[in-house]
């Protein structure tokens, strides 16, 4: 009967009124002081910074109190300045907090060095494909006297001979030398009119 008589006495209830107000003042307290420390009520707009230049970026990002950290250059793409921003994280028109990283892509100087592949003898029907996947243009096919059909002789960019190994730059225009099928028929002829020569001597 002592403790029930407790309970309901005025003392029990003034201290479990001030129990109940000190809990929601550390609460109250608690929220303000992780509000002011993770910026809860702050937010940036990530600005656009596509066909940006570095210098840009850095001065457009000071003013905002956020940061960048260039990630590996992608392939290059004409249409973007050459060493601006072609891609970025968080994207543009999100917002976050001070002081956050905005992840950059950069447009590389121009397209990657390719290795020539050793086509020699190889068929045109194997060797277009084969040079358009790599990334390289088909310009001028000519064709000169040999006994193969349409076999590749040669591969030229302007006007040089390439060599199987050799580096050149993607997107490149390659010529290619084919072979016309007509030496064996010269050859033919020749031996014929060796013949004719040494059966009249």
């Amino acid at each position: 009967m002592g403790l029930f008589r407790f309970i309901f006495s005025k003392t029990f209830v003034i201290q479990l009124v001030i129990a109940v107000g000190v809990l929601i003042i550390l609460a109250f307290l608690t929220l303000q002081w992780l509000d002011y420390t993770t910026n809860q009520d702050q937010r940036i707009k990530v600005p656009d910074l596509a066909t940006m230049n570095l210098d840009k970026v850095e001065e457009q990002l000071d003013e905002l109190d956020l940061r960048y950290e260039i990630l590996d250059s992608a392939n290059f793409n004409p249409d973007f300045p050459r060493y601006s921003v072609i891609d970025q994280v968080p994207a543009p028109g999100k917002f976050v907090k001070e002081n956050r990283k905005i992840y950059l892509t950069l447009n590389p100087s121009g397209y990657r060095k390719v290795e020539i592949p050793d086509l020699f003898r190889k068929t045109r029907r194997q060797a277009i494909p084969t040079l358009r996947s790599l990334g390289f243009k088909i310009g001028d096919i000519s064709y000169k006297k040999d006994i193969a059909q349409d076999a590749v002789l040669e591969l030229l960019h302007n006007g040089k001979t390439l060599e199987p190994g050799d580096m050149l730059m993607k997107t490149s225009t390659i010529d290619l030398v084919l072979g016309d099928s007509t030496g064996k028929y010269l050859e033919e002829e020749t031996d014929s009119t060796d013949t004719e020569v040494n059966e009249i001597q």
